[in-house]
């Protein structure tokens, strides 16, 4: 089943149009990805469904039409953005930061429950719970964005760029975690990433875009399989 649905999206910034149209699904429980050369408009992709950025076009949400919402009735739909450059609150401390997150909640004992579930996943939160996020190193304030996050209870994440500039190993551990996040908790991720040999590996689906506009869709082993595909779109 289809949790969401857009049709003919446009975006951009001021008289710039990025998006020309574009069209595509993410069924609930998938780990979708989105792929491209820089320039093609993927971090537009994700800003327009979370309200960021002008847009035009139809954007359904498990059967509601959202396309007019504003960052905040996206983020009470349970949508949760993770912006490119982690986007947290430097001089809140982690704990604080979690709190943020919470923000469209009113139920004190389940949002500390979850606070101590997403410790679970990112325990190196817990160990730091106390320091201003800005003191954290790359890995773990990227940790700090996804597991904030996750205190909306997002039925749908969208990430953007999680790997950037991280060490390979820390990669690996942070896209290990996104997979438990998924399987477990039953979110659906729609994820835009650089690194297209690590996230056709760990993806269901797969878009390319170049442009502005979807050139290819399929699953992320048929686009993963692909040789023409690898070389034409993904630089591999």
């Amino acid at each position: 089943m289809s949790l969401l649905e857009v049709s003919e999206l446009e975006a951009g910034y001021g008289p710039v149009t990025v998006l020309r149209g574009i069209a595509f699904n993410v069924d609930e429980g998938r780990i979708v990805t989105v792929l491209g050369p820089n320039g093609a408009g993927k971090t537009t992709t994700l800003r327009a469904l979370s309200g960021t950025v002008r847009r035009a076009g139809s954007i359904q949400f498990d059967g509601k039409d959202v396309s007019r919402y504003s960052p905040e009735k996206m983020a009470r739909q349970s949508v949760a953005h993770v912006p490119e450059g982690r986007g947290t609150f430097t001089g809140l401390t982690v704990e604080e930061n979690l709190r943020v997150g919470a923000f469209p909640r009113k139920e004190r004992e389940e949002i500390a429950e979850d606070m101590k579930r997403c410790f679970g996943y990112f325990p190196r939160l817990e160990e730091r719970r106390e320091q201003h996020a800005g003191s954290l190193s790359g890995g773990e304030q990227q940790m700090l964005a996804i597991a904030r996050a996750m205190m909306l209870r997002p039925r749908l994440m969208l990430l953007d760029e999680p790997s950037l500039g991280l060490a390979p190993m820390l990669t690996r551990e942070l896209f290990g975690i996104l997979e438990k996040i998924a399987r477990e908790e039953g979110v659906t991720l729609l994820l835009v990433e650089q690194n297209a040999n690590l996230v056709l590996s760990f993806a269901d689906d797969a878009y390319v875009l170049e442009a502005g506009r979807i050139v290819l869709s399929g699953t992320a082993k048929e686009i993963q399989a692909d040789e023409g595909i690898r070389r034409s779109y993904l630089g591999l």
